[in-house]
């Protein structure tokens, strides 16, 4: 099963590939599910995607077995619950730049005293259909992602991923840019940012993800020690495919 076998391919250090979902239409779970992906990352951080919309998304995703993460919007426990609760075999976390953060996180996806409340209704639990003791023994397929955005974050990688119950880091490359007073994604403060945090990731046992816009881009920062690329987004894979297109006919004439 792939959603279920995604955590065990993700911490052996696997070279898995994905890309963030914008457009929250079932549809588009459907196509990527045919495309030879590893998962598909919600990005319900900088998308539209309402509870409905997540919620019909990972049904088809389940229903497909097609692996899904889901960016939240934020690191609070209402939106972790809700995302796997509708079925996501994991969270991405935005924003996490201290252990009290990472700790936070953990103990909201993950069933225990203050963390993940329970439900046995819910699709992530077969609808009442599963006993309990089965349902939390799924809990060791959750993945947690913590994204690292902010210098305090790089500063604090190793500690942040040495929290029990985080899986991986996932280096946020914009947003590290911006933060450290650049306009684009090629700066040296940027590529040091990436080495520490692969070599947080490395000490503590925990897989390494970032965003990477290309698959070139993907081989270039691979030497940093990322396995898990979210690769661009079906936004830029639609307008690529369609301007390649348009620029083939047009040199027709």
């Amino acid at each position: 099963m792939r959603t279920a076998g995604l955590k065990a391919r993700m911490m052996a250090g696997e070279v898995l590939s994905g890309t963030f979902v914008k457009i929250p239409d079932v549809t588009v779970i459907e196509v990527l599910a045919q495309s030879g992906l590893d998962f598909l990352c919600l990005d319900t951080e900088h998308a539209g995607f309402g509870r409905d919309r997540l919620d019909a998304c990972l049904a088809v995703a389940r229903a497909l077995d097609m692996p899904v993460l889901v960016r939240v919007s934020a690191g609070t426990p209402e939106a972790i619950l809700q995302a796997l609760d509708a079925g996501a075999v994991g969270v991405v976390v935005p924003h996490v730049y201290s252990v009290d953060k990472a700790e936070e996180v953990a103990r909201a996806a993950h069933f225990g005293a203050g963390g993940r409340g329970y439900a046995g209704s819910t699709r992530w639990a077969g609808f009442a259909t599963r006993p309990m003791a089965e349902v939390l023994a799924q809990d060791v397929e959750t993945i947690v992602i913590a994204q690292i955005e902010e210098p305090e974050g790089v500063e604090a990688a190793q500690a942040i991923a040495a929290v029990p119950g985080i899986d991986a880091l996932f280096a946020g490359p914009a947003d590290l840019s911006v933060a450290y007073g650049h306009d684009n994604t090629g700066s040296d403060d940027l590529q040091r940012a990436l080495a520490r945090i692969g070599e947080a990731a490395r000490a503590e046992g925990r897989a390494y993800a970032t965003w990477v816009s290309s698959p070139a881009q993907a081989a270039d920062w691979a030497r940093h020690g990322v396995s898990v690329f979210v690769v661009a987004s079906e936004h830029s894979w639609m307008r690529e495919g369609a301007a390649a297109a348009a620029r083939g006919i047009k040199a027709l004439g």
